[in-house]
């Protein structure tokens, strides 16, 4: 995606680098714009090294190639940050004698503001006017978080992270098909305990579990997470639920399950459990060069839950995965047709786990099926495939 950065002159100009390491390491091409203002706080030459594109603040360079023109029309998305309160003031006002400024009244592409100053520079009913103007027309402006300011203030008026920055400009470029819609959403993998240091379990890290969270958020749903041993989550805008075995899960999505429009099981659950977990620490020592583990299945919450849809008459549309060690395409497709028929879900999401694959990884491939009939099988980052699963949700819904 083509992406124009403007970077305005304040002390949290430095942060810039952050945002566009992160976009560029996405894959996107980023032409930063600073003011000459924010050369003050941040060189050319960085933001040329780290963009591999050239800076220039003159507008009255290349004249021929109308640059600002060019670089408006180019742009899919245009992200400010930081922007200080002068900023503010002149863009809503329309004033445009820089490059930053002619930029942004030669684009159509959606525009997200970062402001950061001191508190009272953006409590200053001006720059309270200045942000109502902006959103009157169209123009994303994210509140500044509250923290350690220059000096020795705190209070709001901190620019946000870089990735709270990212998820609300992309935010800007999703379609808000989910919009109004409750999902509930499982990830990582349970934790069966044998004793109090010693447990029974998987090498699922959440990573597509909490994709699919993002993008569904970003989507404009209202989404619950339900992690199974994948830590705590601080500045995610949907809800998290901590968990560590398979009972635990269950009644999480047992506590949600009548208020979800879905049911997403990205979590691997641990098909058994020790039927006597140990209160004290067994030491090999006592126990000798071998142990005996009486092991129960646990409940299949997947089926449980649809067969709870079904008695009390539900919408909740169904998703489970499946990790399988496939082998081939083929019979992985065959396996998430038995699948999604043994388990009575409404999507099915299938993986070839052989070999370890795509355990902790960024990318996976999968097959997915329908109880509609349709397949298909996609791979790429973790973050793409959320988003094609999704893509078959909102046809389930519809």
């Amino acid at each position: 995606m083509r992406i124009v950065l403007g970077v305005t002159g304040g002390i949290a100009a430095y942060k810039a680098t952050t945002i566009i390491r992160q976009l560029t390491e996405a894959g996107h091409s980023v032409q930063v714009v600073p003011t000459q203002n924010a050369l003050r706080f941040i060189g050319a030459t960085t933001l040329e090294a780290l963009s591999h594109h050239i800076v220039d603040t003159d507008l009255y360079s290349d004249v021929a190639d109308v640059k600002h023109v060019q670089i408006g029309q180019n742009a899919e998305l245009i992200i400010i940050a930081p922007a200080t309160a002068s900023f503010l003031a002149r863009y809503a006002s329309g004033l445009a004698d820089d490059l930053l400024g002619n930029t942004l009244l030669a684009t159509k592409a959606p525009v997200l503001v970062a402001p950061a100053m001191h508190t009272e520079m953006w409590q200053h009913p001006a720059t309270v006017a200045n942000v109502a103007t902006l959103r009157a027309r169209g123009v994303a402006v994210l509140d500044p978080a509250s923290g350690r300011l220059t000096g020795q203030d705190t209070g709001p008026g901190r620019l946000p992270e870089a990735d709270e920055i990212i998820a609300a400009a992309f935010k800007l470029l999703v379609p808000q098909d989910l919009a109004g819609r409750k999902i509930v959403i499982t990830a990582g993998g349970t934790q069966e305990a044998i004793d109090p240091v010693r447990y029974i379990g998987n090498k699922s890290s959440g990573k597509q579990g909490l994709a699919i969270a993002r993008a569904a958020n970003a989507r404009g749903a209202q989404v619950t997470l339900i992690g199974a041993n994948i830590g705590e989550f601080s500045g995610e805008v949907f809800d998290f639920v901590s968990v560590v075995n398979a009972a635990e899960l269950q009644e999480a999505v047992e506590t949600h399950l009548s208020a979800a429009d879905v049911l997403v099981m990205a979590a691997a659950v641990s098909d058994y459990r020790v039927q006597e977990v140990s209160d004290h620490k067994l030491k090999r020592g006592e126990i000798g060069d071998e142990i005996n583990l009486h092991l129960v299945a646990n409940p299949d919450i997947l089926r449980a839950a649809v067969t709870r849809i079904s008695a009390e008459k539900l919408s909740t549309v169904t998703v489970g995965f499946a990790a399988e060690t496939a082998g081939s395409h083929q019979t992985l497709l065959t396996l998430a047709k038995t699948k999604l028929t043994t388990k009575g879900c409404d999507i099915l999401v299938a993986n070839d786990v052989s070999a370890g694959a795509i355990f902790g990884q960024d990318t996976t491939s999968v097959a997915l099926v329908t109880r509609s009939g349709s397949s298909e099988s996609f791979e790429g980052t973790k973050t793409f495939v959320a988003d094609r699963i999704l893509d078959a949700v909102v046809t389930a819904l519809a």
